[in-house]
């Protein structure tokens, strides 16, 4: 396996993160011209809540900062440790496939069941990859 190949799913992350992020600036940029808001009736978390109505690309963003960060350092944990094989490349795949589906809903339509569906099976994912790192870790 190219050594490099476990950091792909890294870089669709952050691609990820990079839409999301331009998606948040849109919506926010859009609805403060549109409601005539000053940015500095914002500069606080409690101001944009009470302010700003549409938040499911703010709150996806900072999603995209809570679980991936134990998947970013999996990553890192697989190719140090030799343990980059296609089973942990298929697994962060289908992490990252379940996270652009999060995304995707929490962004659009943002059905409870269908975002919390893709996140738990995401985590449980995640945790299926820990779990293999940990096996490989721990035989040494």
């Amino acid at each position: 396996m190219n050594p490099t190949a476990i950091f792909l799913p890294a870089l669709a992350m952050a691609v990820l993160t990079f839409f999301v992020w331009w998606r948040m600036y849109f919506t926010r940029v859009g609805q403060m011209k549109r409601d005539r808001i000053h940015p500095q009736a914002v500069a606080s978390s409690a101001q944009s809540t009470a302010l700003l109505t549409d938040s499911r690309a703010a709150d996806n963003f900072r999603n995209l900062f809570e679980l991936p960060v134990l998947f970013y350092l999996a990553l890192v944990v697989a190719a140090i440790t030799e343990l980059a094989t296609e089973v942990t490349l298929v697994l962060a795949w289908l992490f990252v496939a379940l996270r652009v589906l999060h995304s995707a809903i929490h962004c659009t339509y943002n059905k409870v069941m269908h975002r919390f569906m893709s996140y738990a099976l995401g985590g449980f994912v995640l945790w299926i990859l820990w779990g293999y790192l940990a096996l490989g870790l721990l035989k040494g």
